[in-house]
């Protein structure tokens, strides 16, 4: 988990992938380690009744990874450039069922699953970090750090800002539905739906 505090920046691209072997292969070529072993992720994205959170471009977040729970704020994108740059506070929680009970109470309520298994690279020596992400409609690359580090690490993989999407899971995922002609529902592994 990062150890985000209130005012840190969250600052990444995602690179699409043609599968996690071949992320991997591209990863340990270019020097990078596992830090963090690969592990099953489910999301649930919260917002009000009237979305008031996703319609002012933030987002709050409950992530169970493994047995950790991470209750997420992410601001605004404040950037027009080729990175995603906003305000992230993170926080640990015991449990995130409970979690989400309360914030239940108080008004948020779920309108958006999704699930990814990640696994999270690091370059010895740099601060940046690679992170692999095997989702239900692909395999992504995403890439956190500093903009310079977010370049240079793109550019050693083999990728240009042509290939930078700043998009969210959840953007990606309406795309990829009304691409297939599909209504929308959440982003979970097929053995999720029940």
């Amino acid at each position: 988990m990062k150890g985000r505090k209130s005012g840190d920046r969250e600052n990444e691209i995602k690179l699409a992938v043609p599968n996690a072997g071949a992320a991997r292969r591209l990863l340990r070529g270019a020097g990078f380690r596992v830090s963090k072993p690969r592990v099953f992720e489910t999301n649930a994205v919260l917002d009000t009744p009237d979305h008031a959170i996703l319609h002012a471009g933030a987002l709050l977040r409950i992530r169970q990874a493994g047995k950790h729970g991470i209750l997420t704020y992410k601001g605004p994108e404040d950037s027009d450039g080729p990175h995603k740059s906003r305000l992230e506070v993170e926080s640990e929680i015991a449990d995130a069922k409970a979690t989400q009970f309360i914030l239940g109470n108080l008004g948020y309520h779920p309108v958006f699953r999704y699930d990814k298994y990640r696994t999270e690279f690091t370059l010895p020596g740099e601060s940046g970090t690679a992170m692999l992400d095997e989702t239900p409609i692909g395999v992504y690359l995403e890439l956190e750090g500093s903009p310079r580090w977010v370049d240079r690490t793109a550019r050693r993989l083999g990728f240009s800002p042509t290939d930078y999407i700043k998009s969210s899971y959840g953007r990606l995922y309406a795309d990829h539905c009304a691409a297939q002609g599909r209504e929308r529902g959440d982003m979970v592994f097929p053995a999720r739906h029940a």
